[in-house]
């Protein structure tokens, strides 16, 4: 098994594009690392740096204590599953897992055992002698991912293994993935624009955006502790609200401005100072859907920060209810008439509720924003100041 070592790693294409700046990354032996990103950010380009299809530019590579810049693919003890499985059709379940072993002249016996034992982890013992074309698209899949595990590999890599498969299969394949990483006690690397499939299965994901790491940690902490607007509203489903305003400061007290309103943070947001230098500037707040409450209980708990908005829109997901909010400042304005005649631009919220919420599309309701869980963003550099 092996640990993969990234430093300052670089891959430019002629005409100046490029596609990874600084890429510094240690991974550890037996982990299962994630990269994530939007189409175009550069994961897909550095799974191949370290498959060797894509010569490095600048940078070192190792696996294990060996620099492998210069080493060919076949000799860097990695497996890669593509997107499109990249079976040869003419050939049996059994042949298309065997074919690498056959090209190393693997004896029979041992390429037979190899095959069955993948087989069997994968349950697809009862395919071996069909063809590609009648397997479904997870079918196939188990067979690409049998073609790698044979090889016994220091490294597994995977480019979006899971892309073509249907939303119930995909569901199923990644908790199959997941344990076989447990069974088979190899480094994975696995890359996805599909942030539910970084959470669900990491031990560490790579946020990247526009060829750059973003963020490296647990999936929980990037959850709880983003440190930009990018990480923040890439991870989570649905994502994060995002509420421009100023905060002020009464006393001891910090506030967050906004339509209106006044939501006062608690006191350990403030401490030592962090949040000074942005008393009476504009800044972002950031707050995950779950964090904003429509039930009586919350209301009354959290009756400081309770403000008043408009259902848009309900989505009814079986087990919850996403609202979407529209909130305004509600203040008459001197020659306007009251009610929802406004001059200021709506905030657009969305609230994830419980399935026995009664708000409707339509109507005027308050809802409470959960404070502590408000994050502080600077709103020039996007950077977090406070969770």
């Amino acid at each position: 098994m092996a640990s993969l070592s990234l430093r300052h790693i670089y891959k430019k294409y002629p005409g100046g594009v490029t596609a990874v700046s600084d890429f510094n990354l240690e991974i550890k032996d037996k982990e299962f690392i994630v990269f994530v990103g939007p189409s175009g950010c550069g994961k897909t380009t550095t799974l191949r740096m370290i498959a060797g299809l894509e010569e490095i530019t600048e940078g070192e590579l190792f696996i294990g204590d060996q620099l492998v810049n210069d080493v060919a693919p076949k000799d860097r003890k990695i497996a890669m599953v593509f997107q499109n499985y990249a079976l040869y059709p003419h050939m049996s379940v059994f042949d298309n897992m065997a074919f690498g072993l056959k090209l190393n002249k693997t004896p029979k016996e041992e390429i037979k055992r190899r095959v069955e034992e993948a087989a069997r982890i994968l349950d697809i013992t009862h395919l071996l002698d069909r063809k590609p074309k009648a397997l479904s698209g997870g079918q196939k899949q188990r067979v690409a991912l049998g073609r790698a595990i044979v090889r016994n590999p220091k490294v597994f890599l995977l480019d979006e293994p899971l892309s073509n498969l249907d939303a119930k299969l995909r569901a199923t394949m990644r908790t199959e993935l997941t344990k076989l990483h447990k069974r088979v006690e190899t480094t994975f690397i696995y890359v996805t624009h599909d942030q539910v499939e970084a959470m669900t299965m990491a031990t560490r994901i790579v946020v990247m955006k526009d060829g750059l790491i973003q963020q490296v940690d647990t999936p929980q902490n990037l959850y709880d502790n983003p440190v930009n607007i990018f990480v923040a509203g890439f991870i989570g489903t649905p994502q994060m609200n995002f509420i421009n305003g100023i905060l002020t400061k009464e006393g001891n007290d910090v506030f967050f401005n906004f339509d209106g309103n006044a939501i006062k943070l608690p006191a350990e947001k403030a401490a030592n100072g962090a949040l000074d230098e942005y008393i009476d500037k504009e800044v972002i707040a950031g707050l995950r859907p779950e964090c904003i409450h429509d039930d009586p209980m919350h209301l009354e708990a959290l009756a400081e920060s309770r403000i008043t908005v408009d259902v848009d829109v309900t989505e009814l997901m079986g087990a919850e209810i996403y609202l979407y909010l529209n909130s305004f400042d509600r203040t008459p304005k001197e020659g306007m008439s009251t009610g929802k005649e406004i001059d200021t631009e709506t905030t657009r919220l969305i609230a994830r509720v419980s399935s026995r919420s009664t708000s409707r599309a339509g109507d005027t309701i308050e809802v409470a924003l959960d404070a502590s869980r408000i994050h502080i963003f600077d709103k020039d550099t996007e950077r977090c100041i406070v969770h």
